[in-house]
């Protein structure tokens, strides 16, 4: 491995300077004997139909809440008889008897009777109001839509004005008066004012509108259900298994076995150190450079096996990345400080050379659409061209520097580069305004989320910084635990919903931390030499890649895929049920 002065930052391949839930007790009274007067008993609120108990482990839980949900989500699901049975035989009641009756009057348009009752309810003086305004605007539309324009407007003035709520709304019911299509404009439809479906639309606002405790919300029992696992998927720092995995039968808790850990792999085709691998946005294909001057596609088969598809040869030196297109049928390859390659992924044919006369290119990419490219210059200027190399913009200037990752954000607006030692570029092309990420020590890599909001930022100081780059940036995580001393290491995001860090190191090992936690989770040892670069398989959450100065690419698995060892017939790659 070549050697600069230490004034140099660090190139591939140029070395820098060296640098349990707590309960009740178990004998604990529920009653207990008090003398009291009279007057005390009546000034003490009733407890009837089970108000006052609790269930649960921890008497946090109401009974009658917990029978009113149970019985709500019965009748949601279409179990009327059993709902019914269930209210008979608890003695309690999903709703009062006033609730019932106001429930009832609504869905049969009784819009008079039904504010009438409302009234009785006993509800604050807004929540009133605004229920009433809701009941009373239906009822207006209804004798606009019967040509009765005098008793809306009677409606309109008597009714709904001395409410004084909701006074926009008001002139805009004014206007449907002078002009009926005003309506329309409004979004009131027919079908709106037609009799029980009128109504039922009515109480789905008005159940959103009255307190819980008086009309049971609409699927509270899924709600409630849906929220614990939220928790139990949150807590739980190994999680990487699809929704469908999940079940209600007992708490959630992945192990470290959904992490890959386990060599599946070991691909040795290059004949130098692999400085760089990354896994195409379908995860079919996998794309690796090296110091031998060459790249390499493989692919991934359905099987799980990663197999030699192409080798792109025609640099003239060590090839640094590679960029695959938005749909994954061509891929960039990118020289140090020389050219860069379009290749056909499907034929591995060369389909264009992009040069720049006295000037090397060093790092590239593709526009959202895949109709251009980008790329960084060894004078720090960035470039964009179409696919026939026709200049489209360039930005001089300190735009980027020698060494220098580049990507830009899928609406095309905002392109990214190392601009200076502790400096990342984030510059918007429509607005022309740049704004800055500083950083504490030298920068060496980045890599953007898959949702464009977030930036990992590799430092010379052996930490990785988590950036949100939504409006003004911000420093949210920090990773620690890897060895950097004098390459250019690379990490990335992985997994579910990108849950997991993962990245390279100089001590032969594979890095991987909880992103929200910053917790380290695994350290996977293996390889013979410096880890430059990981990449995890965005199609399937159990593969990663790590590209080595060992000279080969090892595929991560899981623990429980015990594959059997055995020669492949191309001599490209071998089969490991270990990890080494």
């Amino acid at each position: 491995m070549g050697v600069a002065e230490d004034s140099e930052p660090p190139l591939k391949r140029v070395k820098g300077p060296v640098e349990e839930s707590k309960g009740l007790p178990e004998d604990h009274s529920t009653t207990k004997s008090v003398s009291c007067s009279l007057g005390d008993q009546m000034a003490r609120p009733l407890t009837s139909q089970g108000d006052g108990e609790t269930i649960g482990s921890q008497g946090v839980i109401r009974k009658a809440e917990f029978i009113k949900i149970i019985t709500r989500a019965l009748y949601s699901l279409g179990y009327d008889k059993s709902g019914a049975l269930l209210e008979e035989e608890s003695g309690i009641p999903l709703h009062s008897s006033v609730v019932n009756l106001f429930m009832g009057q609504v869905t049969n348009g009784k819009w008079d009777d039904s504010v009438a009752t409302l009234r009785t309810i006993g509800l604050s003086d807004e929540i009133m109001k605004s229920a009433s305004f809701l009941i009373l605007e239906q009822k207006f539309l209804e004798l606009l839509k019967m040509e009765k324009v005098a008793a809306a407007l009677d409606t309109l003035r008597n009714e709904i004005v001395p409410l004084h709520v909701n006074l926009d709304r008001v002139h805009k019911l004014a206007s449907c008066i002078i002009s009926p299509s005003q309506c329309i404009r409004l979004g009131i439809s027919g079908q709106d004012t037609e009799g029980t479906k009128s109504g039922s639309k009515i109480l789905e606002k008005l159940q959103k509108l009255l307190p819980a405790a008086i009309m049971i919300p609409e699927k509270r029992l899924e709600h409630l259900v849906e929220r614990a696992l939220d928790v139990q998927r949150e807590a739980c720092v190994f999680h990487n298994t699809s929704d469908s995995d999940l079940s209600l039968y007992s708490d959630h808790q992945c192990g470290k076995n959904q992490i890959p850990s386990q060599t599946l792999q070991i691909l040795e085709a290059h004949k130098n150190e692999v400085w760089f691998v990354q896994f195409s946005h379908n995860g079919k294909y996998l794309g690796s450079s090296s110091k031998d001057h060459s790249a390499i596609i493989w692919e991934v088969k359905e099987d799980g096996q990663v197999l030699l598809k192409h080798t792109l040869c025609g640099h003239q030196k060590p090839v640094l990345i590679v960029s695959w297109s938005p749909d994954d049928s061509q891929i960039l390859t990118c020289g140090q400080d020389e050219v860069i390659r379009r290749w056909d992924v499907s034929s591995g044919k060369c389909l264009h050379v992009y040069e720049k006369t006295g000037v090397g290119l060093i790092s590239c990419g593709w526009f959202p659409d895949g109709r251009g490219i980008f790329a960084g210059m060894t004078d720090k200027s960035i470039c964009l061209w179409d696919l026939d190399g026709r200049d489209l913009e360039c930005w001089k200037g300190q735009r980027t520097l020698r060494i220098s990752d580049m990507a830009i954000t899928d609406d095309g607006k905002r392109i990214i580069s190392v601009c200076r030692e502790y400096a990342i570029l984030l510059l918007d092309r429509e607005a022309k305004f740049d704004r800055l990420i500083e950083e504490v020590d030298m920068i060496t890599s980045f890599s953007l989320s898959k949702d464009n909001k977030f930036l990992l930022v590799n430092l010379m100081n052996q930490e990785i910084h988590l950036w949100s780059i939504e409006g003004d940036p911000k420093l949210i995580s920090e990773y620690k635990g890897h060895k950097r001393t004098r390459f250019v290491i690379r990490s990335c995001f992985g997994g579910l919903d990108q849950s997991f860090i993962a990245s390279g190191s100089e001590d032969s090992q594979v890095y991987i931390w909880h992103r929200c936690s910053g917790e380290l989770l695994l350290a996977l040892p293996g390889h013979s030499g410096a880890v430059n670069c990981v990449s995890w398989n965005p199609g399937n959450l159990h593969m990663l890649a790590s590209a080595s100065d060992d000279g080969t690419i090892r595929i991560w698995g899981l623990d429980r895929f015990n594959l059997k060892g055995g020669e492949q017939s191309n001599g490209s790659n071998h089969q490991c049920n270990g990890r080494s």
